[in-house]
């Protein structure tokens, strides 16, 4: 065997994970095409489907080989393409749908990022706002609007795929009040307040985010004599009459934002309020090919990180909280349960 021939594996690895941008750019198109919607739960051809959507055939069957190689659609042997259990979860009308979640992390500003990913590694720092000249999130919802419309639903999304998990391991019992920091539309709160009757919430966010909450928590919705919206910055401040704050998700921004938030209920909370912090760890789990990806996202972005588990346990600790347990949630979520 030639040393040419023992390397040819790991170069053809080494090459396809050097092209892997074409899946996520494969899987884009699928969504804003609506493939997985046209496609029935009878196997199709291109053509089939090229009809349907208004696509030419032959690229749109190059487009789901391609898809095919990656494990999302399936291919029989007479040329008909066919579900896989991964391409339902691109179907808009799926209720554990991801079409949103993939558009938002496959979002056309996303592509020059991940190119200057050498500069954020030098220097420690986002690219973005070198780039755009403002914050991530204040350009997204300034220049951008259809994405910052897209990251409302993908927040949604991602809330339906843990809330039930979620709301399952939450310690919550009695009249309780909790409160979501930086809860977006609320679809984990809707979750709590449904699983416990007895409970009460409070929405936080900004006030263009809690003024699209979940019609379940407006006004008329079933579960809006229970709950009050209120917006705000985190970062600044929290309500102060919660007896339970959770915060899924949102201290990746940076360490200092990460503090202020945490460091804010320390500060305003009675002793001995609960603080529940669900997050990936990117050394913990099945889920680290997903979060050290999110954990670089988050460099490029907005300066931020996914955590360690112990890096996160010390950032928790040195706001002045005390840790009482450390649970899995599911395969790529941990839930850490402090006290003030």
């Amino acid at each position: 065997m030639t040393s040419e021939t023992s390397t040819e594996p790991q170069l053809l690895e080494l090459l396809e994970r050097a092209l892997s941008a074409s899946c996520a750019a494969s899987l884009r198109a699928a969504v804003k095409l609506g493939l997985a919607d046209a496609l029935g739960e009878a196997p199709a051809t291109a053509d089939e489907l090229a009809a349907v959507i208004g696509a030419a055939p032959d690229p749109l069957r190059r487009l789901l080989r391609s898809l095919t190689c990656h494990e999302v659609f399936a291919e029989d042997g007479t040329g008909r393409f066919a579900h896989t259990e991964v391409s339902r979860l691109l179907r808009s009308d799926a209720p554990d749908s991801l079409s949103h979640l993939v558009l938002w992390m496959t979002e056309p500003w996303t592509w020059e990022l991940w190119g200057r990913l050498d500069e954020s590694v030098r220097t420690g720092r986002d690219v973005f706002f070198d780039l755009h000249g403002q914050e991530f999130f204040e350009h997204v919802r300034a220049a951008w609007p259809e994405s910052a419309a897209v990251f409302d639903l993908a927040m949604t999304q991602a809330s339906k795929q843990s809330a039930t998990a979620i709301a399952g391991v939450l310690p919550l019992a009695g009249g309780r009040t909790v409160a979501d920091i930086g809860g977006g539309q609320g679809f984990l709160l809707a979750s709590l307040l449904e699983r416990h009757p007895g409970v009460r919430g409070i929405l936080f966010d900004r006030p263009d985010v809690v003024a699209g909450a979940d019609p379940r928590l407006r006004d008329g919705g079933a579960l809006a004599g229970r709950v009050r919206l209120e917006s705000g910055d985190c970062r600044k401040e929290v309500p102060a009459d919660a007896d339970v704050y959770v915060f899924k998700n949102i201290l990746g921004t940076n360490d200092e934002d990460a503090a202020a938030m945490l460091g804010n209920v320390v500060r305003t909370a009675r002793s001995g309020a609960g603080v529940w912090i669900v997050e990936n760890f990117v050394d913990d789990g099945p889920g680290r090919r997903f979060s050290t990806a999110m954990d670089l996202r988050m460099l490029l972005t907005v300066g931020g990180r996914k955590h360690t588990r112990q890096s996160l346990l010390d950032l928790v600790e040195r706001s002045g909280l005390t840790v009482r347990d450390v649970q899995p949630v599911n395969s790529y979520q941990h839930l850490i349960e402090a006290t003030t």
